[in-house]
């Protein structure tokens, strides 16, 4: 499960991180507003956790934006007991809990639990673009009712192309989500379009219609009809 948190103050930040981690959880830190807006809109995360008062664009408007946006994530927000109490801040028209400051860890773990067994019920079960299907629950992918077997990476390729359907991937996207690099290099670009090219290998080579599409400087997207010409 993947957790976004975002927390101005280092400290903080890395104990939450840390114990996190030591749960089994795998945690992104922004320390700013708007590197927290940019990843909760680019990135697929299961839960975020933000703290409500952080400079500039704070916790209430990183989580209003991104829901306006459609995006469902449950969330948690961090905030001083006064910030909670004052319905005026719009804490109950976005996010999904609330945790006052300062907090036990136990009772953050908590929470965190709750809201995954929330959000669970949230999550697709299947993909489908054109005659490819994928299964999420058993990770099985079909073209045309054909089984087409893919290595783990392939998958967690496709999977995500899924969950970005329509939308343009970059290459530094797929090494955030994936290989977990904030900073893109060179060699990482070269191992994810080997990655990439065996997978279009797999889901496009024997068909006529193509679905996995190059967008020139760009990056890469899934859809059923050609992209325009950049």
């Amino acid at each position: 499960m993947r957790i976004l948190l975002v927390e101005d103050e280092p400290k903080l930040a890395e104990a939450v991180s840390q114990g996190l981690q030591a749960n089994g959880y795998s945690v992104t830190v922004a320390r700013t507003g708007e590197d927290g807006f940019d990843l909760l809109c680019c990135e697929p995360f299961d839960i975020a956790i933000l703290d409500a008062m952080l400079p500039g664009r704070n916790g209430f408007e990183i989580l209003g934006a991104a829901r306006r946006r459609g995006l469902a994530i449950p969330a948690l927000m961090l905030a001083s007991s006064e910030i909670i109490e004052d319905r005026s801040q719009g804490l109950y028209g976005v996010a999904d809990d609330s945790l006052s400051k300062p907090f036990g860890f136990p009772e953050l773990l908590a929470r965190i639990r709750a809201l995954a067994c929330r959000g669970a019920t949230h999550a697709p079960l299947r993909g489908k673009v054109a005659d490819l299907e994928i299964d999420f629950t058993i990770r099985s992918v079909t073209r045309s009712g054909q089984a087409i077997g893919l290595t783990p990476t392939e998958y967690e390729l496709l999977a995500y192309l899924f969950s970005h359907m329509g939308r343009i991937v970059s290459r530094e996207m797929v090494a955030r989500a994936l290989w977990k690099e904030v900073v893109r290099q060179t060699p990482l670009d070269n191992v994810i379009d080997v990655h990439l090219g065996r997978l279009r290998r797999k889901i496009d080579g024997p068909f006529e219609r193509k679905l996995i599409h190059n967008v020139r400087g760009l990056g890469f997207v899934l859809r059923e009809e050609e992209p325009e010409a950049a």
